[in-house]
């Protein structure tokens, strides 16, 4: 379902596919050939929720972001870049993922966070708020750490599984 808030309703790129089990409210704006899977949450209702192209986002995650009038809590929009895949039952809130990243099932990533370019995160992943990880490398635990240089066959795969994800989902949008 794709629902304004306070007047906002989100901003939807060409070829996007949001299944119809999705929820996207408020200040979303994605870009163009991306995939919303089955049951993700996408609520920009207090801040924005930034996508950039080509990035998909898996069943049962959900995205979310930080009060912009709260005096308590730093406002941190949620930003994903172009090219990543995020895995199921992921949660983001209010934290940035730069380009050519992928998220395994069931991580999180809090606030503030950032995620650089050509980053693994293993399945299960706490990422605390603020932390940074570092280009090139796979982060795992809880809290994450650094655990190895990922190879070019594993930075391949990251471009590989975006690239993936947007075929499947023309294969939907031609069933």
């Amino acid at each position: 379902m794709i629902r304004a808030f306070n007047k906002t309703t989100p901003l939807i790129g060409e070829g996007t596919l949001i299944d119809e089990t999705a929820w996207v409210t408020g200040d979303v704006v994605l870009g163009k050939d991306c995939f919303i899977l089955p049951m993700t949450v996408l609520r920009g209702d207090v801040n924005s929720i930034r996508v950039g192209d080509r990035t998909n986002i898996q069943d049962g995650s959900v995205c979310h972001v930080n009060n912009t009038h709260s005096p308590y809590i730093t406002a941190s929009q949620l930003i994903i870049g172009d090219d990543v895949t995020i895995g199921h039952r992921v949660i983001l809130h209010g934290c940035q993922l730069h380009s050519r990243c992928l998220i395994g099932m069931g991580s999180i990533i809090m606030d503030n966070a950032v995620v650089e370019e050509e980053v693994i995160v293993g399945a299960g992943t706490l990422v605390p708020p603020n932390k940074v990880l570092k280009r090139g490398f796979l982060w795992m635990g809880s809290p994450a750490r650094e655990i190895r240089p990922l190879t070019a066959d594993e930075k391949n795969s990251i471009l590989y599984s975006a690239q993936h994800y947007v075929l499947l989902k023309n294969q939907y949008l031609n069933c």
